[in-house]
């Protein structure tokens, strides 16, 4: 009788071998990569949060407009939803709030403070570096990320945003996944990842509005050109990436729009109070057109330059992001010619109508637009920049025994080794070694390059002296005006990188400026305005919504009412509707002498005190940290959304419910202020608080 022998079954290794497998295969990567890729991404990108991250909490409250949305965003859900200024939801900021939740549910996790607001602008940098190399590896290897992602990171227009509380964080990190998705959608015409690629432009959308549109011209047409399958085929994929555009972006506008307007905050940029108005409008058009009155044309002269195809150079925006711009655009054009001729497929023609399109696009409606275009705008070029440089710069060191490439390449080192001198020359007393360095390392790169066949014995060990040459030559510059804008503290609403005003013409100094309406807050007012703050909705009213932000970040949150929003535009509040706030006990103080909306207040908060920074980056800090105490009027319960108020409900839900869109007398902005005004002089006496002029709404004169 035979018997067989069953082989012996393995035993899967223990957790604890599992578990090291995965980390060796983290820090290896995959195994057709080279062993070093992994471990200089891994390298790049704690370079890059331990850079960002770099005395983050030196600029305090950055840009307080947005703070005081935040801080909001962590008292009421409802003020979260809409990204309302104030946590009674009185009127919102002038973008749409995904950035702003983003910042508000770490507020809310980790306690509100300038680090918990920041850090998650860091990490949507360091994100938007690690899409941003895996985009360009896929088609062009792990050196050509690894340089895309570097030149991102160095860039000294994101070492500012992403360091700062503005929605351009996120608006660049989410267009960043869109291009990783566009890709991978390219690779095999996938129509999930094309409605990937919607989603994400699509929630950009909900960080700053029209802008995420401007990567689409370039994304359609290198879909369309490049896909792997029929016309048919990519314009049905097409349509349904539009859809997914219209549901990720369109689902929060549908709920602003239908939402009863009586029970909602004001919608800040819009005089008529309609989200759609504010989304072509002062978000939209706009921007492109300019307008008449606040917000409108000339705006763009006066924050970047007279508009017209040369204004990203202009000694306001060039040393943004403008560094390897020269560099990008030869690096387009080549690319184009030599891909000419290739397959409609062809990968290298794609990547140049992505990153191309991307570029050009942007670059050109920053440049010729005429309304408010700001020079920080220009962080969002510089994904596409990077792109650009990287994957010509790898593909030419390839080739670089033909003379062809070589010459490119030296041209390109020459091009922005000349540009970055300019740059530098803008302010000359500032570092004057690195011009002399970034020539000098410019001609004997350019030297190493052009006399490679004559030096061939040489070998590896020129190609690598001669590469470092290089980059040291391209990079020094961004490099510098980087550190310099990491180690400088910014606040207002006019953030700008770099070593030099670019808003005042100033020699060096660096910071952000705040523009008009500068203040600080002084102890007796952030008293008086916390003194029995818990019996009332707003414990102030005021006229402008940086005015309003300064005071509710040194009372520790306490709402203030915002009349006019941020540049007067904001809603049409009428003088009848604030005397129905008045009358039903809603409004604590008027403060008349307060600060008007479009101002860059810079105010840093520790604990209930704030510190002012005017543009000169002096601070004064004030006395009084307060507390939000009881639950006022419309106040949610724990942990409720809106309606599970106390007493009165919400704005709108009570006595002095708010009509909006009524067009009544009053008017927009400064109309109904003027007259808010002139009424409160009238019925309540003024006294001097802090050097404020300050009205006591419950008191009316005899």
């Amino acid at each position: 009788m035979s018997t067989t022998t069953l082989p012996r079954r393995l035993s899967p290794p223990p957790p604890s071998e599992r578990v090291r497998g995965r980390l060796r295969s983290l820090v290896r990567g995959r195994a057709q990569d080279a062993g070093w890729a992994r471990p200089a991404l891994i390298a790049l990108l704690v370079c890059t949060a331990a850079a960002y991250l770099w005395d983050l909490s030196a600029s305090g409250y950055a840009n307080s407009f947005y703070s005081a949305a935040v801080q909001a965003g962590t008292k009421s859900w409802k003020a979260f939803f809409f990204g309302s200024l104030d946590s009674s939801s009185f009127i919102t900021v002038d973008k749409p709030p995904a950035s702003i939740w983003v910042m508000a549910l770490s507020g809310r996790i980790f306690g509100f403070s300038s680090a918990s607001m920041l850090i998650p602008q860091v990490l949507e940098g360091v994100a938007a570096v690690a899409l941003l190399y895996a985009a360009v590896k896929r088609w062009f290897g792990s050196g050509a990320g690894l340089m895309a992602g570097a030149i991102l990171a160095l860039t000294p227009v994101a070492a500012l945003m992403f360091r700062f509380n503005n929605p351009d964080a996120l608006l660049v990190c989410l267009l960043v996944a869109a291009a990783y998705c566009l890709v991978r959608a390219l690779e095999g015409a996938s129509t999930r990842w094309v409605m990937a690629v919607g989603a994400m432009v699509g929630f950009a959308f909900l960080a700053k509005m029209m802008q995420a549109f401007l990567v689409l011209p370039g994304f359609g047409l290198v879909y369309l050109v490049a896909a792997p399958t029929g016309m048919r085929r990519r314009l049905a994929q097409l349509g349904a990436g539009g859809l997914a555009i219209a549901a990720s972006a369109g689902w929060w506008v549908a709920i602003v729009a239908l939402w009863p307007a009586g029970s909602r905050p004001f919608i800040d940029g819009s005089p008529t109070n309609n989200i759609f108005n504010l989304i072509l409008g002062y978000n939209g058009l706009g921007r492109i057109f300019g307008a008449s009155g606040p917000g409108g044309g000339g705006g763009g002269a006066n924050f970047s330059g007279t508009t017209g195809v040369l204004r990203l150079f202009n000694d306001l925006m060039g040393g943004q992001a403008s560094w390897l711009l020269p560099a990008a655009l030869l690096a387009l054009v080549v690319g184009l010619w030599t891909s000419r001729r290739a397959p409609r497929t062809d990968r290298t023609r794609a990547a140049m109508l992505l990153w191309g399109g991307w570029l050009v696009v942007s670059g050109l409606v920053f440049s010729l637009s005429s309304g408010i275009i700001h020079t920080y705008y220009t962080v969002a070029l510089a994904p596409a920049i990077a792109a650009l440089v990287a994957i010509s710069t790898t593909a030419l060191w390839r080739t670089r025994q033909t003379i062809g490439a070589r010459a490119m390449l030296a041209f390109g080192v020459l091009a922005t080794a000349v540009w970055s001198w300019v740059l530098l020359d803008l302010t000359p007393g500032w570092e004057s070694w690195l011009r002399v360095l970034i020539i000098v390392t410019a001609v004997l790169a350019t030297i190493g390059l052009l006399a490679a066949p004559a030096l061939r014995r040489a070998g590896r060990r020129t190609a690598i002296v001669t590469a470092t040459l290089a980059l040291v030559s391209c990079l020094s510059g961004p490099v510098a005006y980087s550190a310099q804008t990491i180690t400088t503290a910014h606040t207002g609403s006019i953030p700008s990188a770099g070593p030099r005003s670019g808003l005042s013409g100033a020699g060096p100094g660096g910071g952000g400026f705040g523009g008009a309406g500068q203040s600080t807050q002084s102890s007796a007012l952030v008293k008086a305005l916390e003194s029995d703050a818990g019996h009332y909705r707003w414990v102030a009213a005021v006229s402008g919504s940086q005015s309003a932000a300064s005071l509710e970040l040194a009372t520790g949150g306490e709402p203030v009412m915002a009349i006019g929003g941020f540049d007067s535009e904001g809603g049409n509040l009428t003088l009848t509707q604030f005397k129905q706030y008045v009358a039903s006990g809603e409004i604590h103080y008027y403060i008349a002498s307060g600060n008007g909306g479009g101002g860059g207040v810079s105010t840093q908060a520790t604990g209930g005190a704030a510190t002012g920074a005017p543009p000169s980056g002096a601070g004064a800090r004030l006395s009084g940290g307060g507390t939000t105490t009881g639950g006022r009027p419309g106040a949610e319960s724990a942990g409720g959304f809106p309606g599970a108020g106390t007493t009165g409900g919400f704005p709108g839900s009570g006595t002095a419910a708010r009509r909006f869109g009524s067009g009544t007398a009053g008017g927009p902005g400064g109309a109904g202020n003027s007259a808010i005004t002139s009424w409160v002089k009238a019925h309540y006496k003024a006294v001097t608080v802090g050097g404020q002029t300050v009205y006591d709404l419950s008191q009316a004169r005899s």
